[in-house]
């Protein structure tokens, strides 16, 4: 398919995600909450900016490793069918010299991170090349899924204090099972076309037991960030976020109650909210005071 120059930009940027924020923003929301318990506020502004430009870039690299390991069977889904590779809008050869663009870029951001930082970096690009190869093999990829959009919780505590506290594990944990719920939502929609094109993930594997599952998984979450605020001595603004998004997981179970496509769709896509809370959260408890102004 021949595009022009402004076509093929756009073409890319769909690639990358631009268009679609939402994994950018539910791998961001939980990063920037842990750096700021690192921190017990703002953190240094160098390292705050690597993050964020690292998040996005990280998972444009993520979408377009997906796209071409997905490239013989997203044309015969409906979510993916239109995606650049199937439809011709991008080359299988753009698509990797994109990728090999993205991966530089991130190269250098990691670089200004301290020394475990990296081999951190370097450890979770692994996890996130491998996520789309695993619905071939196993019913869990969302579970890959989930330590790959956790890591950089570790690596948020690792950039700002040099190790990794008891209390990040205990967030890295919150984040995974949420992420696998979410994650469920998201291939509750595909469910019937990936059981035709014989793709695996959690949402086949737990069948008319899916809601029930998701449920657990949340409120595990949930009582894993209550037990990270007792015990890195958080008071009523972290209780609150994790309040706010308690509710916003019922909310989630009444959307798909009856397991519409469209309706697990937006019930995935809500997921940036409970991000957004526990991030908000995190910002009041400690507010906005920098490092190097106590």
């Amino acid at each position: 398919m021949e595009l022009s120059a402004t076509g093929k930009i756009h073409a890319i940027a769909r690639l990358m995600r631009v268009d679609r924020p939402v994994g950018t923003l539910l791998l961001l929301w939980p990063t920037l909450a842990a750096l700021w318990i690192a921190a017990g506020g703002l953190p240094p502004l160098g390292i705050l900016a690597a993050f964020v430009a690292g998040t996005f870039l990280a998972r444009s690299a993520g979408c377009v490793i997906n796209d071409i390991a997905d490239r013989k069977v997203d044309g015969e889904v409906r979510r993916t069918r239109d995606r650049p590779l199937p439809t011709g809008q991008v080359t299988l050869g753009e698509a990797f010299l994109v990728l090999g663009v993205l991966a530089a870029l991130c190269l250098a951001i990691v670089l200004t991170l301290n020394v475990p930082t990296r081999w951190l970096a370097l450890a979770g690009a692994g996890i996130a090349a491998t996520y789309p190869f695993l619905k071939r093999w196993t019913h869990w990829p969302q579970a890959a899924l989930g330590v790959a959009f956790s890591w950089g919780i570790p690596m948020s505590f690792s950039a700002i204090n040099g190790s990794i506290d008891p209390v990040a594990w205990l967030l890295f944990a919150a984040s995974f099972l949420w992420i696998i719920a979410y994650d469920t939502l998201y291939a509750m929609v595909d469910r019937d076309d990936d059981l035709i094109i014989g793709v695996k993930s959690t949402a086949i594997l737990f069948g008319r037991a899916d809601r029930a599952v998701i449920g657990v998984l949340q409120l595990a979450s949930v009582a894993l960030l209550v037990l990270l605020g007792v015990r890195a001595g958080l008071q009523d603004a972290w209780y609150f976020g994790v309040a706010v998004a308690l509710g916003l997981f019922v909310f989630q179970q009444r959307l798909i109650r009856n397991r519409d496509r469209d309706a697990c769709f937006k019930a995935f896509g809500n997921n940036v909210w409970v991000g957004f809370a526990l991030l908000a959260g995190a910002v009041v408890e400690f507010g906005m005071t920098g490092i190097a102004d106590r």
